[in-house]
């Protein structure tokens, strides 16, 4: 690369020097100072080139004679980026849009607690932030086991929704806490609000309609707002149950020392190979136990997972000293391993672990 610069500028440098003197000399001769024209001649093309080198060696680009390095024609990775981008929130903690850049990669990344992270870092700086305010919401239900959308997570999505009612996100999320709440009829109305937004005929229009119509079925038949016996109403079907497994949970002997007042009892089926939120599960009191329950379709704690979505589920059960889903230090346990979802005998679990 040097080799083939250095004759190009050698061949520019001497045509630009012809160009220059050969006037210079014969005007010389003409005029009887061909002497002192010589010797000026000389100077020039002594000067021009070196004055030229030493032009470029101070004010130009020497190593690029030597090519792009591979180190510069590398693109640069996300996590890189990510590096840069964190190190620049590093020193200016006030760039509202660099921490919500920040959130967003995090998404894509599936790095939920960076992102929740980041929206949080965005709420101090803009309390009434919307996207936000969804986008932590719903990072915080991918952090916990049961993915439940409650508290701190469940306010803010109400006040997005107060804010932007055209909050896509914010409508739907907010619609599977109620769901998954028990609060069927606020949870067809929610998504109610949702369905002008989506494109009719549209597989997500569709999809909406779908979980309206769950939702109004558990929530006893009818829509929010209408009644049974209104003119022109028609009754609707009544829900089928769907799926369903028989579970019988025993204590092991060895543990029933460790059994408190008021420990809270979860048996729960959730898929194979999937998300760990439970497609079914029924919370009873442990004193009762040995205890039998049947784990259905209507025991599911998000509309689009139950137990008829999938061929086979793992199903356990836990004793919770704190009645927290979420399972504890000190928790008790055990589980039946993997089982054909159709199964028609009962599964029986002995909870027989200290978690």
């Amino acid at each position: 690369m040097k080799i083939a610069f250095f004759i190009a500028a050698a061949v520019m440098i001497a045509v630009a020097l012809a160009a220059l003197l050969l006037p210079l000399v014969r005007q010389g001769r003409q005029s009887g100072h061909s002497r002192s024209v010589f010797a000026l001649t000389l100077a020039i093309a002594f000067a021009l080139p070196l004055g030229t080198g030493a032009l470029y060696l101070l004010v130009g680009t020497p190593a690029a004679l030597n090519g792009v390095s591979a180190e510069a024609r590398a693109p640069i990775s996300m996590q890189q980026a990510l590096v840069e981008l964190r190190a620049h929130l590093t020193q200016h903690p006030d760039d509202q849009q660099g921490w919500m850049l920040l959130a967003q990669s995090s998404i894509m990344l599936h790095q939920s607690a960076d992102a929740r992270d980041a929206y949080d870092h965005v709420l101090k700086l803009d309390a009434n932030n919307a996207e936000a305010m969804v986008g932590w919401a719903e990072s915080d239900s991918m952090l916990r086991d049961d993915h439940l959308i409650e508290g701190r997570a469940a306010d803010l999505l109400k006040r997005a929704v107060q804010l932007h009612p055209d909050s896509q996100r914010g409508l739907w999320l907010l619609g599977i806490s109620d769901f998954q709440h028990g609060a069927y009829q606020d949870a067809a109305a929610t998504w109610r609000l949702l369905q002008p937004q989506l494109e009719p005929g549209s597989t997500v229009a569709k999809a909406v309609a779908e979980q309206i119509a769950v939702a109004d079925a558990r929530a006893g038949g009818a829509p929010a707002g209408e009644s049974s016996g209104s003119a022109g109403a028609v009754p609707a079907a009544p829900a089928t149950q769907g799926a369903s497994l028989q579970v019988q949970v025993a204590l092991a002997p060895a543990l029933k020392d460790r059994l408190g007042a008021g420990d809270t009892l979860f048996v729960y089926a959730r898929a194979e190979n999937g998300p760990p939120m439970p497609l079914a599960v029924a919370r009873l009191e442990a004193g009762k136990l040995p205890v039998s329950v049947t784990l259905t379709d209507g025991m599911a704690m998000m509309p689009s997972l139950k137990l008829s979505s999938v061929q086979r589920v793992f199903v356990g059960a836990r004793i919770s000293h704190s009645g927290q889903p979420i399972a504890q230090t000190g928790d008790l346990e055990g589980d039946a391993g993997v089982v054909e979802v159709d199964r028609t005998t009962p599964v029986k679990i002995s909870i027989d672990k200290v978690h």
